[in-house]
């Protein structure tokens, strides 16, 4: 059997391939600290875990519509008014088996071999090779840690061409935790408003988790005139705690919608019927353990941020959002470790934290600018104390 040519356009994700290795070393008796996976450690509210178990004794275990049930669907759209003064009417709302779910459907309902794809660097691991599996081809634009990682309007402007089809555009962003202001999207859309033939794709996955006086946008609310062409991406994965539950969505335009579900319908078909249920109790209830798991998460910020600082060599920004940091490691290549060998880029530091310190981290060259690494800081302050700590010793022994 011969595997496909779209199977050989992607690799493996390499974000999910260091946390099966930390997994493999813990099972091994490896005292590894893991700081790749993009999970909250925080578990699902009580509230939403009641609500699946009382969809069960309901006996709501049988097939739903397509793209969603109703009442997840008006959820969601209460959701989009409430937080994003954004109207979405149940034929512009997408339900999906999680974020990345949404990604698929949107790329391979829409992009044909020789459309363009814009995507800012460093990106999401699973953008690019999405976009490949659907004939696509991803144009990167470089945006380092002098610009903040985002995207600018001259660099967003130099990309386009007639082939473009969408602008994936992620704030707060993984794997940076950049985030883009209301002004900045403005100055986005100004440009998009001159090429009417690209489409935007909002991924707002880590819209809750967010610091300091950042105040969350995305960009068909501050940029009306392209609320027709943009899909608002969200889902229950990050700030529910939800990730084992698989429930991405987005609001867009009807026909949009209308292909992703004929999509997905000869695809997975329905979302599992539990985990709607629960993802509907999860965005009609309480939501003010959002803003405390976020303090949470900003004090975890400020210890990690400040620790990597303290090491020469490496350069780390303050992120506005999201639960990584993505530290400049300029000033560690071409140093060498005690075992003799030469730090030649990223991934050889991250290999070298492995084996040494028994850190793990996710190399820059797996979203696409390096020299960096993306740390998730999805854990106890006590594990990234420890963590950090094995880092600043492991980078002081280096030559």
């Amino acid at each position: 059997m011969q595997t496909s040519a779209a199977l050989g356009r992607i690799q493996p994700s390499p974000t999910l391939a260091i946390t099966s290795k930390v997994m493999e070393l813990k099972r091994a008796g490896v005292d590894v600290i893991g700081l790749g996976a993009g999970e909250p450690d925080f578990d699902t509210p009580d509230f939403v875990k009641e609500a699946a178990i009382e969809a069960i004794r309901a006996g709501k275990t049988k097939y739903t519509n397509v793209d969603g049930t109703p009442e997840l669907k008006e959820a969601i759209a209460a959701k989009f008014k409430r937080d994003n003064r954004l109207d979405y009417t149940p034929a512009q709302i997408t339900v999906n088996v999680g974020g990345k779910h949404t990604l698929f459907n949107a790329m391979v309902a829409t992009v044909d071999p020789g459309d363009e794809v814009i995507v800012p660097a460093p990106y999401w691991v699973s953008y690019p090779d999405v976009v490949q599996f659907a004939g696509g081809t991803p144009v990167f634009v470089a945006c380092g840690a002098s610009q903040g990682y985002k995207l600018l309007p001259d660099q967003l402007e130099a990309a386009i061409t007639p082939r473009t089809k969408w602008l994936i555009l992620n704030s707060p962003s993984n794997p940076t935790g950049a985030g883009y202001t209301a002004a900045e999207l403005e100055a986005l859309g100004e440009v998009l408003e001159r090429h009417p033939h690209v489409w935007v794709f909002a991924d707002d996955m880590y819209e809750h988790i967010t610091y300091d006086d950042f105040r969350f946008a995305t960009i068909a609310e501050v940029c009306p005139a392209l609320y027709d062409r943009t899909l608002t991406v969200n889902g229950c994965s990050k700030a529910y705690a939800m990730t084992g539950w698989r429930i991405g969505f987005a609001g867009g335009a009807a026909a949009l919608i209308k292909a992703i579900a004929k999509l997905q319908s000869q695809s997975t078909s329905n979302p599992c019927s539990i985990a709607q249920a629960a993802a509907t109790a999860a965005l009609n209830g309480d939501q003010s353990f959002l803003k405390e798991r976020a303090a949470a998460f900003q004090s975890r910020r400020d210890l990690v941020v400040s620790m990597l600082n303290q090491i020469t060599g490496v350069h780390c920004p303050t992120p506005e959002g999201a639960f990584y940091v993505y530290p400049d490691l300029s000033g560690l290549i071409g140093k060498m470790t005690p075992g003799g060998e030469t730090i030649d880029g990223d991934s050889a530091l991250v290999a070298y934290l492995l084996e040494d310190a028994k850190v793990a981290a996710v190399p820059g060259v797996a979203f696409g600018l390096s020299p960096a690494m993306r740390i998730s800081y999805a854990t106890s302050e006590a594990l990234l104390t420890e963590a950090c700590e094995r880092i600043q010793r492991a980078c002081a022994a280096l030559r």
